[in-house]
């Protein structure tokens, strides 16, 4: 197989809290977690529904290769 690197992608979810569910929307798609901060500030800001809220979501595995690789690089920082 190609060792290919995987892109990120970061998604904007709406959550609408009804009293007897809640329905889940993705809102935005992002390929930056900066993008994807702004674009959920922008829908928050924009917001006018008073159930509707807004989190940033990514595939686990891409999250925590960008957290275990900021670890490494702290570390690698630290020790120098």
């Amino acid at each position: 197989m190609f060792n290919k690197k995987k892109k990120e992608v970061w998604l904007v979810i709406e959550k609408r809290a009804y009293s007897n569910s809640d329905n889940f929307y993705v809102a935005k798609k992002a390929y930056s977690l900066d993008d994807a901060v702004a674009f959920k500030v922008s829908l928050e800001q924009l917001n006018d529904v008073e159930n509707a809220s807004y989190f940033i979501a990514t595939d686990v595995e891409n999250a925590m290769d960008k957290v275990i690789t900021l670890h490494n690089e702290k570390v690698a920082n630290d020790n120098k």
